[in-house]
């Protein structure tokens, strides 16, 4: 019902108007492809087991199948050049052309802080100057690897704090429990849902070591924070990312990580958090708005989805 709906819809449209796919519907004629799911399935390790587990999976691999293989749409947008890789290898028969346009962030609401604001978020947090911060933002703990960002934070010195922000209730006080039993109560901050901004403005590290992300807006916020980041090779990280410079890329395993937050222990922290920024200069919504209108300008506006 979504898709004839839609379909209708942009039939009503005026002549040359182009409309723009965030959904389920098939309809449109660009499409903004959100994650692919397979990947992300299979990232998340149990592959077959989780697509029967859940029918909704299978509906949708259904679905998106009939999406790539009809070419209802002129254009199918992805995030990243991983995602534009991967949509293509999966879907051999892809009858839409594919272009990577990302998501931007908003540089007026993200920026690096004062001396002052970065010495009055850390001592929210009861630091000491030679403490070192790292900050995990999500609600998804499992798959995007907070807890084996715990396990690295245990085999590392105890200059090394963790603020954890986003999750419900019943997660925090789960992980209040592996927190307790992994030793590490003085030194991580559970912190709830909240704007990541002030803690941001008193980090050293952002940590995102996800098995699979579709972009990871939250890579480029603390970048344009002036937040180093260390990630998995995921989503836009690969991209902005350059080792040892804006940030470092992990495996993922808590070994890998212990050694990559004992590595920055001995960075120019100052130096990396001022290149930090410079990495996501050109992803401005403004910027992202730049590519859109140029792929519009390049569709053949009389054909229709």
């Amino acid at each position: 019902m979504g898709t004839v709906r839609a379909r209708a819809a942009v039939r009503a449209l005026p002549a040359g108007a182009i409309a723009i796919c965030h959904n389920d519907a098939l309809a449109g004629h660009v499409y903004v492809n959100h994650g692919v799911l397979r990947a992300a399935m299979r990232a998340r390790g149990h592959y077959a087991w989780r697509m029967v587990r859940n029918p909704l999976h299978l509906l949708t691999e259904a679905r998106d199948a009939l999406r790539y293989r009809s070419g209802v749409h002129r254009v199918v947008v992805n995030l990243t050049q991983e995602d534009d890789r991967t949509l293509c290898t999966l879907n051999p028969h892809l009858r839409s052309r594919t272009v990577v346009i990302g998501n931007g962030v908003d540089l007026e609401r993200f920026t690096v802080p004062t001396e002052t604001e970065r010495l009055s978020a850390r001592e929210e947090l009861d630091l000491r100057e030679e403490d070192i911060l790292t900050v995990f933002v999500g609600h998804e703990f499992e798959r995007k690897g907070l807890f084996q960002l715990l396990e690295a934070m245990a085999g590392i010195g105890d200059r090394h704090h963790l603020a954890v922000v986003g999750g419900t209730e019943s997660m925090i006080s789960d992980l209040h429990r592996r927190v307790a039993a992994l030793g590490l109560g003085a030194r991580t901050h559970l912190l709830g849902v909240q704007d990541p901004r002030p803690v941001l403005a008193g980090a050293d590290l952002l940590a995102q070591p996800s098995r699979y992300e579709s972009y990871g807006l939250v890579v480029v916020e603390a970048l344009a924070t002036g937040v180093p980041v260390m990630s998995t090779p995921v989503g836009i990280a690969p991209e902005v990312l350059e080792e040892g410079v804006t940030g470092y890329l992990t495996d993922g395993t808590p070994a890998d990580m212990a050694r990559i937050l004992a590595l920055h222990e001995r960075q120019d922290r100052k130096a990396m958090r001022g290149r930090a920024r410079g990495a996501v200069a050109d992803h401005s919504w403004s910027e992202v708005a730049r590519q859109y209108l140029e792929l519009f300008r390049t569709l053949d506006q009389k054909s229709g989805p």
